[in-house]
């Protein structure tokens, strides 16, 4: 390669990352000058079509804008709805939206560490292929993700795009007999997602570090899936420390309802999703944050499995800030997400109504919830009969595209100038991992990526 060569690459799809979009990649002289995550797919235009409805629907609709986390759409939603009306749903009945989310966890979770991410680590061009080698391996991811199935399907109605969530609650709430079934699946299911753990953490992770804030709610006592506050950690270079630093950093919150004036949305030339920024400067929300900012309020035996792969103990100031270890954090939140549920189950009991009424008045609602891709933000806006004025959905990979570049440009670059000089191909593949380290969400179809490398 020389500073004069000029060429284009174009690879037409990658599967395995949810989503199509686009990586522009131009080098000068040995050097990346440009690194654009483009993100071409038209706008689906939620926010424009929830604008006058009624405060009933949001739940429904918002569930369409994934197949893979359609619960976090609708908690969020609810959450915000709620707000807006003044009502707070607590007791049994935010113990069952737990355990409806535990169950979107395990297994969204499972499909990307296993159908999606692990493939990148062991040679395999996808988990057909993968399923060759280690069968036994994908065959324990299968049943985990069908655990997951199931609890969807007995308390949402279905496992894709639920329909028993409404405001206020569920349309049907389940008898303790039929949640007993369950609670021996999700037993067998522990043995396999410590299995998984184990697995993940025999990987060969290249070194690397994120320098960015991490983004998550948090609530004191409990990991943050369904509820919390904002919370920042620090940027390691604000405190002189390298990108790959395991230190946990000094955190801040800020209320809910501020959200807007710290995390705000730009349009950038290159891609039909909006870019954020956290009080003007980059961040990363998803697994890596919640695991520094939330990961002190695991279960001990969480917490041992975290340290025995490799991660740490939280309680003593423990980050992973290497998005290639990733796939690690996802496994550890796979196996608190099977014991939480299990806890859920152990002490439910039937609410006496399945759902508190919403009645309509005007307001503005905020609400979020941990999706596994990171945090998800809703505001709605109702007028006094409950109209639908204004919506945002801020969801977490458009918050991550900024974040997702500077690692892509960051791994380009380290690559480009090691000898030997790295092929088209080889500088492809590792971008794919990259990205695929992130698990955006672009779209929810099933293949991503068209890559340009333009040679100066």
């Amino acid at each position: 390669m020389t500073h004069r060569e000029s060429k284009v690459l174009r690879v037409a799809s990658l599967a395995r990352v949810e989503g199509e979009g686009a990586l522009h990649l131009r080098l000068h002289d040995g050097e990346v000058a440009e690194a654009r995550l483009k993100i071409y797919e038209p706008p689906r235009f939620f926010e424009a079509f929830l604008r006058g409805r009624a405060h009933t629907e949001p739940p429904d609709i918002t569930s369409r804008v994934c197949g893979i986390c359609p619960v976090a759409y609708q908690m969020s939603a609810c959450r915000a709805i709620e707000d807006a009306c003044g009502i707070v749903v607590d007791g049994q009945l935010a113990a069952l939206r737990r355990l409806l989310y535990c169950g979107e966890w395990i297994e969204s979770q499972t499909l990307h560490i296993y159908m999606l991410h692990a493939p990148d680590f062991l040679g395999a061009d996808s988990v057909i292929d993968l399923a060759r080698t280690h069968r036994i391996h994908v065959e324990r991811g299968l049943a985990l993700k069908q655990t997951g199935n199931a609890l969807m399907e007995l308390l949402g109605g279905r496992a894709i795009h639920p329909v028993n969530v409404r405001l206020g609650g569920f349309h049907r709430v389940p008898a303790r007999s039929e949640l007993r079934p369950l609670a021996e699946r999700l037993k067998r299911a522990r043995d396999d997602a410590e299995a998984t753990v184990r697995w993940v953490a025999g990987f060969d992770f290249p070194d690397a570090g994120i320098d960015t804030a991490l983004l998550a709610l948090a609530e004191p006592g409990a990991y943050a899936i369904d509820s919390g506050t904002p919370t920042a950690m620090a940027a390691p270079h604000t405190a002189g420390l390298p990108a790959d630093s395991d230190r946990a950093l000094a955190t801040r919150t800020f209320p809910l309802h501020t959200f807007p004036d710290h995390v705000v949305e730009t349009q950038v030339p290159h891609s039909t999703a909006l870019h954020s920024l956290l009080d003007g400067n980059r961040h990363l929300t998803g697994a890596l944050a919640r695991y520094a900012i939330s990961g002190r309020w695991l279960p001990r035996d969480v917490r041992q499995a975290a340290g025995e792969a490799g991660l740490g103990d939280p309680r003593e100031g423990a980050v992973c800030r290497n998005p290639f270890r990733s796939i690690v954090v996802r496994a550890i939140e796979v196996l608190y997400a099977v014991g939480e549920a299990l806890r859920l189950i152990e002490t439910y009991e039937p609410p006496p109504l399945p759902y508190l009424d919403v009645p309509a008045r005007a307001g503005t609602g905020h609400g979020a919830t941990e999706a596994p891709r990171g945090l998800l933000y809703h505001r709605y806006r109702l007028d006094a009969d409950g109209t639908l004025t204004e919506a945002a959905l801020v969801p977490p990979t458009a918050q991550n595209q900024a974040a997702i570049e500077q690692d892509l440009r960051r791994t380009a670059q380290e690559r480009v100038g090691a000898a030997p000089h790295p092929s088209d191909a080889e500088l492809t593949a590792l971008c794919e991992r990259v990205i695929r380290n992130h698990d955006p969400c672009i779209s929810c179809s099933t293949h991503f990526l068209d890559l340009t490398i333009a040679r100066d």
